[in-house]
């Protein structure tokens, strides 16, 4: 329905690898939900093979959990407004900050930098160096937001490549659409490691839309619409493990809007084979109040209405992380838990509520305007995501999910998943929504029946005791929580 190759006298054509999937077993019934086999492989084998076979890049975490200034700032940021986030973000206990669209060169620059030609904006940055090491030597990594849309006249890469703009011509706000079908591919992935050798980034959001439109030529190879699709898509991931290759210490991460198309298409194994992340859509807004506003004591929020709509968004995060619970949940980015406060809207219960449901992969990113935070916040923050980095540090939970044999994600009863490494040690985070029984008995399927193992409450600080893993799976560990709480429970040795 998408693509077609053209082939003249003697050429040749190599399709992208296929593989056909399946699977066979028996459906279990447990004390909580049906296990069926797909579930179970995917947790287990399935992943040694996307790793093994079929060559899906191991993910780089050492930027999570991320900020990112575009909730509530949009392209309105400098260096001070950045040095002041930076402060921050390292207060909370983030270990990334990404600056996303307004950062670099525009001719118009209250519409951002969607016309972006990777140069900082003098207007903005007097030196964007120092700001650069500033945030670094917070221990914070760097990220930048990117495009493949140029601005036609202060964009050099119409002085290197002429021909490089996609055609028919495709307009952002100023940017024109460039050809991932045409040399400028090698350009673009250039022009990201010169930021990282600059500046010393290592994490890109390549973001905006221009592949889906096709791009047809003279000055380029496709010789139809459906061609220059599939030439577009194999050109951006070509210019992916291109930067790879070169840079290995690079999370590129890649939008659903540059990859495909708004909405977007589920993340796939081919974009996973070149990037370390895939962003998915749509993008969540929940609770920071007006997404291009920054905190002001007189935006006249509700901020029980905030409340609910941060709970929802933590539900959103869970419901939508689960769809692709197949591939690898911890290279799967989801925006964004809000960071942001008005009036007690951003309780310590729904900070923890974020970082669980984010915790379903990996603590991706979080954006909102940071000065709305409390010092309470800020420690609380900070406490939650220490629990994570050392539960990640003893046992990987990052690289871990089961959903097998347990209730699907809800906010109106009971739900859990596993993060358990192949010891069957790690974490399983528990979330109670709305309804339900104040205490509940929790299996854990995913252990082995014969071990002994530690169950601590990371949240509570509370000793569960010592289980078999049998009693663990038949359900005999109960757990107490407050409507909308959560806890993650630790398993370890004895």
């Amino acid at each position: 329905a998408f693509f077609e190759w053209v082939l003249g006298p003697a050429e040749k054509f190599t399709s992208e690898p296929v593989f056909i999937y399946g699977v066979s077993g028996d459906v279990k019934k447990t004390v909580s939900g049906i296990s069926t086999p797909l579930d179970r492989e995917v947790e287990g084998r399935f992943q040694d093979f996307l790793k093994e076979v079929v060559g899906v890049l191991p993910s780089l975490n050492d930027h999570l959990p991320l900020w990112s200034t575009w909730s509530n700032f949009g392209s309105d940021i400098h260096s001070e407004t950045i040095i002041k986030m930076a402060d921050l973000a390292k207060q909370a206990g983030f270990k990334g900050l990404e600056i996303d669209a307004g950062w670099a060169q525009n001719r118009n620059s209250e519409l951002g930098n969607w016309a972006s030609n990777s140069r900082p904006d003098g207007s903005k940055f007097r030196n964007f160096s120092t700001t650069a090491n500033y945030i670094k030597n917070k221990g914070l990594k760097l990220g930048l937001w990117v495009s493949d849309y140029r601005d036609p006249q202060l964009a050099p890469d119409f002085k290197a490549l002429p021909d490089a703009a996609a055609l028919p011509h495709v307009y952002r706000e100023g940017g024109l659409a460039m050809s991932f079908t045409s040399p400028w591919k090698y350009y673009f992935a250039n022009d990201i490691l010169y930021l990282h050798d600059l500046y010393g980034v290592t994490y890109f959001k390549q973001d905006l839309t221009a592949i889906k439109y096709g791009d047809i030529s003279a000055h380029h190879e496709s010789r139809t619409h459906k061609e220059s699709l599939l030439r577009g898509l194999r050109g951006l991931l070509e210019s992916e493990s291109y930067l790879i290759e070169r840079a290995p210490d690079v999370v590129n991460q890649i939008s659903h809007e540059i990859y495909w198309g708004t909405p977007g298409v589920p993340c796939d194994l081919a974009a996973l084979k070149s990037v370390r992340a895939f962003h998915i859509p749509p993008n969540d807004y929940s609770g920071v109040g007006h997404p291009k506003k920054r905190y002001h004591p007189d935006l006249g929020l509700s901020p029980d209405s905030l409340r609910q709509k941060l709970l929802d968004g933590c539900l959103n995060a869970r419901q939508r992380l689960y769809e692709y619970r197949g591939l690898p949940l911890n290279a799967i980015e989801y925006y964004a838990a809000a960071s942001f406060n008005f009036n007690g809207s951003l309780t310590k219960d729904v900070q923890q509520r974020q970082v669980c449901s984010w915790l379903m992969g990996a603590p991706h990113v979080f954006a909102g305007d940071l000065s709305s935070l409390t010092s309470e916040n800020l420690a609380h923050y900070k406490t939650c995501f220490d629990i994570v980095d050392e539960l990640n540090e003893k046992y990987g939970i990052y690289h871990f999910f089961q959903f097998s044999g347990v209730p699907a994600p809800t906010d109106t009863d009971w739900h859990w998943w596993g993060k358990l490494n192949k010891q069957g040690l790690g974490a399983v985070v528990v979330l109670r929504g709305r309804q339900g029984q104040s205490t509940r008995s929790i299996n854990i399927p995913w252990v082995s029946p014969t071990e002994h193992y530690q169950v601590y409450a990371r949240f509570s600080k509370a000793n569960l005791g010592i289980y078999t893993g049998r009693q663990l799976i038949n359900g005999e560990l109960k757990v107490s929580l407050s409507a909308y709480g959560q806890e993650i429970l630790e398993l370890s040795t004895p």
